[in-house]
């Protein structure tokens, strides 16, 4: 049995102070959780994320990574230096670095590797627009961004990695696919790992749904078989509201 795991992406919100205020007011509430807890954090919030879940199930992540150790990328933070804040996992790939900062499904698997070579668990997004959609190719894509993204690990290692499944037209639209339409599309993405690397290897890995999940709809899409998650947005940022997607169970 795959753990759930439920992951706040908090986007370009919270200072310091306000990610200290969060979590702290989080750790009660999620204290007898049975899914694996993330709060994947804006850089400048990471230490702070981290010294106020210490003694919690509430793990720090941050939001991007760059691929190389060290060098002249003025405004990227490398892996080793992202864990040595005390983070232990970083989203790639997200829609909206796709969208407005030209990441790319090459620059994507690049990070992954540099990521997981580091020792950080990667949770990394996919997912297609509502044009793409409608024209017939989420399957096809979805099947080659994940498979591009996962060149280069191990078996071993793919069995750490998350993959997001974000329908893009279903983020900050109000919009959501239906149970069914997200189960059946991480469905395909778990079949493409099967067929390139072994279902051993795909039955480990945990795929969330990223379309808009919260209280509302939360037990219908955790309700499906192959949905393992999620990677929440607008309801990351009150306690109450991600505890009670954390606890979906209750």
């Amino acid at each position: 049995m795959r753990k759930p795991i439920i992951a706040g992406n908090w986007k370009m919100n919270k200072t310091p102070k306000e990610a200290k205020e969060l979590v702290e007011a989080l750790k009660p509430l999620v204290k007898d959780a049975k899914a694996s807890v993330v709060v994947c954090v804006p850089a400048v919030d990471i230490a702070a994320a981290v010294e106020a879940a210490k003694g919690s199930k509430i793990a720090v992540g941050a939001q991007n990574v760059h691929f190389k150790e060290s060098g002249a990328y003025t405004g990227e933070l490398s892996a080793d230096m992202i864990k040595a804040a005390g983070a232990t996992y970083v989203i790639i790939g997200h829609s909206e670095r796709r969208q407005y900062f030209g990441e790319t499904d090459e620059t994507v698997n690049l990070r992954t590797v540099a990521a997981v070579n580091a020792g950080l668990n990667p949770i990394i997004c996919v997912g297609e627009n509502k044009a793409q959609r409608e024209a017939g190719y989420t399957d096809a894509l979805v099947e080659y961004q994940t498979l591009i993204a996962l060149t280069g690990l191990t078996p071993a290692q793919i069995k750490k990695v998350v993959i997001a499944y974000e329908p893009v037209w279903a983020i900050g639209t109000g919009l959501t696919a239906t149970d069914e339409q997200a189960n059946e599309t991480i469905g395909v993405i778990r079949k493409a790992i099967a067929r390139k690397y072994g279902k051993g290897v795909a039955n480990a890995v945990r795929i969330q749904y990223g379309g808009s999940m919260k209280p509302s709809n939360v037990k219908g899409l955790m309700a499906q078989e192959e949905i393992d998650g999620g990677l929440i947005g607008g309801a990351s940022l009150k306690a109450e509201d991600f505890a009670k997607v954390v606890n979906y169970e209750d």
